[in-house]
């Protein structure tokens, strides 16, 4: 680990540059991909996450050197069935998958069916890390303890949840995710989360009036659940705008492992890098 990054943000943000709002070129994104993994703050920096609709069209196969041994997350983008086919094309790339994460539901919709396709997919896998992409809506607690006894059973499949996006009933309240973290926490049930967390403290977007939620303040929930907290004691950590409280929550566990939020795609490394650093909690500045 590097003196810069402390322990408890390692691999906290996973690089989203194609993904709204970013939506940077296939290219771009490759090469600023490199430019992170080689930083002085490349621990913080998570794997390049891909749709598998651009794997499937081939679109690696003049950016990355096979010899390169290029590392990526798989976005199932294309349906659950179009997975095996994404992970066999990236073969010839000479890339990997370190994770495969994909929605196993719509909003409203039974997430059964498609966690238990993502299950059987997870044994095929040799130890590949998969996160089943669940809404905050109907079912959400059986998908839950159905993916707790995957991984009692050995599978590395762990939760994900969408925390942000282009409609507002996608931003879950603080009490929602508040407790679908103190649930992941009660499973030791490991979670991603996606979309929205553009900045550390939680605040008011004046373009959209969207409130989103603050990564930070998700870190200071995540540990509070950890020890124990109760549901209305997350809650109110992810309430707060006033940074005061959340960064000495994470500042004095600065060398402490994460507890069980693996961390978020986010499609810019620059935002939350700078937000980390201007809070004290990251050791550095740009070259």
């Amino acid at each position: 680990m590097s003196t810069q990054v402390p322990r408890l943000l390692a691999g906290l943000v996973d690089d989203a540059a194609v993904f709204p709002p970013g939506s940077a070129a296939l290219p771009d994104a490759v090469t600023a991909h490199r430019t992170h993994r080689t930083a002085w703050y490349a621990d913080l920096v998570g794997p390049l996450l891909l749709p598998a609709s651009e794997i499937q069209r081939g679109a690696l196969g003049d950016l990355v050197d096979p010899a390169e041994r290029y590392v990526i997350g798989l976005i199932g983008d294309t349906g659950l069935d179009q997975l095996p086919a994404a992970l066999s094309a990236l073969g010839p790339d000479g890339v990997t998958a370190r994770q495969v994460e994909a929605p196993v539901a719509k909003r409203g919709e039974d997430p059964q069916p498609g966690l238990a396709e993502l299950v059987a997919l997870a044994g095929r896998l040799d130890g590949t890390a998969v996160y089943a992409e669940i809404p905050l809506t109907f079912g959400l607690m059986g998908a839950l303890d159905a993916l707790a006894r995957a991984r009692a059973d050995g599978l590395p499949l762990a939760a994900k949840f969408r925390t942000g996006g282009l409609a507002a009933e996608l931003f879950p309240t603080p009490a929602e995710l508040a407790a679908v973290i103190s649930a992941c926490h009660e499973r030791d049930l490991p979670f991603k989360l996606t979309a929205g967390l553009h900045h550390a403290i939680r605040h008011r977007d004046p373009e959209t009036g969207f409130t989103h939620h603050g990564f930070v303040n998700v870190l200071a929930a995540t540990l509070a659940a950890a020890e124990g907290a109760e549901v209305d004691a997350v809650a109110e950590l992810l309430t707060a705008t006033d940074p005061v409280r959340v960064v000495e929550s994470a500042r004095a566990r600065r060398e402490s492992p994460r507890p069980l939020w693996v961390g978020y795609g986010s499609c810019s490394i620059s935002e939350p890098l700078t937000d980390l650093i201007r809070l004290g909690l990251v050791n550095g500045g740009f070259a």
